[in-house]
This record gives C-alpha cells, structure tokens and sequence, in this order.
C-alpha cells in the first residue's frame, strides 16, 4: 500500500512539474515610429523587434507590431486580449509617442491627427488604462513597460484650440497606480520626458530592459532596480525610470534561481516567516550597493525577519565609503602633478636616496598599511608594495618613485612609528679575543711576622736567617 502511495506521488511530482513548465505567457509588443503628421522618432521599431525577439526566447507568445494605424493597433489588441485571457503572465511593451491630457494616458497611432482634446477622446488615441483592463484584465501577473515618455507633439494645437475651455496637456505620461498582480514601468518619471537613441538604435529604457529583463534566474523586481541604475548613469543622471508594483509573488522571466540560491536569502532557522511580498522586496535590494535601498526596507519592515543583514549591509556600505573618504582627503593638498607625471627609474635616481632613505621610505609604506621589510633595498617585492601605495592614491603606477610622489609620502602621517625590524636592530658588540689571562681579585696580604731586632755584634748566621726570612715572606 504504501509503494502503491509513494508511485502516486511520484506521478502526481511529473504532472505539477509539466504544468509548471506549460505556463501560459503572452506578450504585446509594438513601436511606432513612422508617424504622418509629425516628426518621426527613430528607436521604437528597433526596440519593438528586439523586445519581441527577448520575449520569445523566454517562451512568451508574442503579438508584435511596428509602425501600425489607429485600425491595426485595434485588431492587434484584439488579438491579444484573447491570448491573454486566462494567462499566467501577460506583457504589455509599446515605444512612440504617448500623450496626457487632465491625468488620463494615450498612445499614438501612426496616423494620428489630433487637433483638439476633443479628437483624443472620440478615438484618434488609445486609452492606456481602458485597454490593459480590457486586454490583461484576468492574467494572473500583469507587467506593462512604457517607453512612450517623450514631449506631446499634438500639445501646440490642442491647447490652441481649446480657447472657451480649460485643458491640462502634460509633459511626458501621467502617473498610474497598479492594481493587484500588476507591475508599470515608464521610461522616466511622471510628467517627465525620455530621451531618444541613436538613429538605428535602441533607447536607453529599452537597452537597459533587454540587458536585465530575461537574465537566468532574476526576479522582476531586482531585475528593473537594475534598469533604473543603468539607465540613470548611462543619461548621466539626465534620466531615472519609475514604476509602480502591486505584485504579490515572485516573478521570473527566465528560471527560478537553484535552491542553493534563494537559500542565501531565506531567514534563518526557526525565523517566523515573512509574507511573499517583504520576502520580494529583500530579493530585489539583496545584492544592492546603495544603503538607501536597505533603509527603504527597514522602514517598510522595521522588524523584518532580514533586519540584522539590512543593518550589516549598511555599516558595511558604510565602512567602505568612508575608506573612500579616507583615502581621498590623504590626497588632499597634493600637488595636482602628482597624479599625472610617470615616475621611472631615472626619476628615482634623481631623487638621490641613500640606503637609510630608502629605508625610511619602506618604514612609511608598512606604517600606512602597504607591508614590506626595511631592507634599504628595493627589491621587487618593494617595488610591488610601492605599485599599490600608487594606485591607492591614484598616482601613475610604476613601482618606482619621482620626487612629487617622495614628497608626498613624506606628507602622510603614519598612524605609529614603525617597528624596526629585527634585521635593523643593532647588535651588541662583542668584546675582542685577549691572549692575555684575567687577573685574580687581588687577595689581602698576609699579616706581616713580626721579627726581633738582632743581637748587637756580628752575627753571619743570623743575618743570613734576616734575609731568607724577608725574601720568603715576600715569595709567599
């Protein structure tokens, strides 16, 4: 009985991993370009084909167009919103011009001729927010991306023509709110407008989209961090993408990252699980260098099950900066020649560094943290530690020495004395080999013996006695 279980729940594994590999994807994507009563824009067909062409290899079916009239857009949207009907992801993706008029989105046919407000809301555009409820209504995850923030170039004659009446006509689109399951991408802020690639080209919305949207198992929402960035240094800040989410699960567009993976990110043992949605929001700033993102967690989480690593990668962040700072302020005051004159062996020579120099100089490097013996020779591995003094202060990197980047070391301070090295200590002297014995402590003398004067008149044996005595006593 229980084999027979096991067999079940083995079948019941291949069927739930067969419908999981047969989730139903459908995308509509289209750019227009070539419009007729204004000046043409020269990304949105490219974008549109290489989105297209992204999206399939990540299996979505793909209702794709380029450079379609006001009729075409609308058999293309029909056509997607049966495909969508019922879909596990549904992904809206236009570039061209897009219009705001009191708050409301439009998309610009290629034939579009709007003279007066009145034009936009009889048809000659198409209301953003009345088709994705139309068309993506019932898809499980909906994700729509707007590369349509560019100047109205209807705005003159619309406002032109409402003289008896006031119209608001915006600057780019007007913000959206996402509902449930549902994610929206501009290329720029609200109310601001994107700029174009080069002719042949994609833009820089679209680019960063293809570079990061499809990468292996990268979720959505760490996936458009990354646009966002992209986008923001490759305009030079001029442009910063925006987005608004009310996804409640993952969602990747291609493959789910190994379990060794996601486990990095899964709380510790024992931890009270958080919901789907806190668990996404770490997902998406987990891999993050900017410590306001951290921030942004630990305020929408202040008691998150990832709090703790949220506060480390912060005061690590933190740390590293101001190691930057560090750095840069012992730079301070430097010669500016100092980061552009090559230093090299004659430039060294120039310098005239006697052997106790040179070590000075090996003494300075270990005392900021760059190790290397103070041998008063420099050897390759001193030349080596001189080469990372160098980079670290942005000098040019030889591993030799000019005299504005000597007299720059000889600027820094040394936090502590450096240590002599056992090499350098002196050493005591020994004292030189003598032939000659040491001396014995001198001893004290024997008492003197005390002699009797001799009796008057001669005495030859006496005297001799006398003499014997003395010389005896001395000998002693």
């Amino acid at each position: 009985m229980r084999f027979k279980t096991l067999i079940l729940s083995a079948v019941c594994m291949i069927f739930a991993a067969g419908t999981a590999s047969a989730e139903k994807r459908v995308a509509f994507v289209v750019g227009n370009g070539t419009y007729k009563n204004v000046a043409p824009l020269p990304n949105p067909t490219v974008d549109a084909k290489a989105m297209a062409s992204a999206l399939r290899n990540v299996g979505f079916d793909v209702v794709e167009g380029s450079n379609l009239t006001r009729d075409k857009m609308t058999e293309r949207l029909l056509d997607f919103g049966k495909k969508a009907q019922g879909a596990d992801v549904a992904l809206f993706f236009y570039a061209g011009h897009g219009i705001a008029i009191s708050g409301t989105n439009y998309l610009l046919p290629i034939d579009a001729d709007i003279k007066s407000e009145m034009d936009v809301k009889l048809g000659a555009a198409i209301n953003i927010d009345l088709t994705l409820e139309q068309t993506m209504g019932d898809a499980k995850v909906k994700l729509v991306f707007l590369d349509a923030c560019r100047d109205n170039p209807f705005a003159a004659k619309i406002k032109s023509n409402s003289a008896t009446r006031s119209v608001n006509v915006q600057t780019g689109l007007a913000e959206m709110k996402s509902g449930e399951g549902t994610l929206i991408a501009f290329a720029t802020g609200p109310g601001q407008t994107a700029l174009d690639g080069q002719e042949g080209g994609n833009s820089p919305f679209t680019r960063a989209l293809l570079a990061n949207l499809t990468q292996p198992g990268v979720e959505i929402q760490q996936a458009m961090t990354k646009v966002r960035a992209q986008v923001n240094e490759e305009t030079n800040k001029g442009q910063l993408p925006w987005g608004h989410t009310n996804l409640i699960g993952a969602v990747y567009l291609n493959g789910a990252p190994a379990p060794g993976a996601v486990a990095a990110a899964a709380p510790a043992a024992g931890a009270k699980a958080g919901s789907d949605v806190e668990l996404e929001f770490w997902r998406s700033i987990k891999d993050s260098t900017k410590p306001e993102e951290y921030n942004a967690y630990l305020t929408n989480y202040p008691n998150g099950q990832f709090r703790s690593l949220a506060l480390s990668r912060i005061a690590s962040l933190e740390s590293g900066a101001k190691e930057k700072d560090a750095t840069r302020n012992l730079t301070t005051g430097i010669d500016p020649a100092t980061f552009k004159e090559e230093a090299n062996q004659t430039t060294e020579d120039q310098i005239g560094l006697d052997k106790g120099q040179r070590r000075d100089v090996q003494r300075r490097l270990t005392g900021l943290g760059f190790d290397t013996k103070a041998t008063g020779q420099f050897d390759a591995p001193t030349r080596a530690v001189i080469t990372r003094w160098q980079a670290a202060r942005g000098y040019p990197k030889s591993g030799y020495l000019n005299r504005l980047q000597h007299k720059a070391l000889l600027t820094e301070i040394v936090a502590a004395a450096p240590a002599v090295s056992e090499e350098e200590k002196p050493k005591p002297r020994r004292a030189a080999p003598s032939t000659v014995q040491a001396q014995p402590q001198p001893q004290q003398a024997p008492p003197q013996r005390q002699y009797s004067a001799p009796a008057p008149g001669p005495d030859p044996a006496g005297a001799g006695r006398f003499i014997g005595g003395v010389v005896g006593g001395m000998l002693r």
